[in-house]
């Protein structure tokens, strides 16, 4: 069998607790909780060639460090 792994911070809980908010979740409240993603002034999302993902993580680090 194998071992199951969690990131920091998270357990089979919390997890559950994810799943349990996206399964009771209408299709209207998911469409304002992704649109409301989008509306953040602090961060964006890119499109970033596959090849440049680890410079561009690397990147993130150290600015994330400073």
């Amino acid at each position: 069998m194998r071992k199951t792994y969690f990131p920091a911070g998270w357990d089979e809980s919390r997890i559950q607790q994810v799943l349990d908010h996206y399964e009771a979740q209408s299709d209207d409240e998911a469409v304002v909780e992704d649109e409301a993603a989008y509306e953040s002034t602090t961060h964006t999302a890119v499109e970033v060639p596959i090849d440049l993902v680890p410079e561009v993580r690397e990147l993130m680090a150290k600015h994330k460090a400073s």
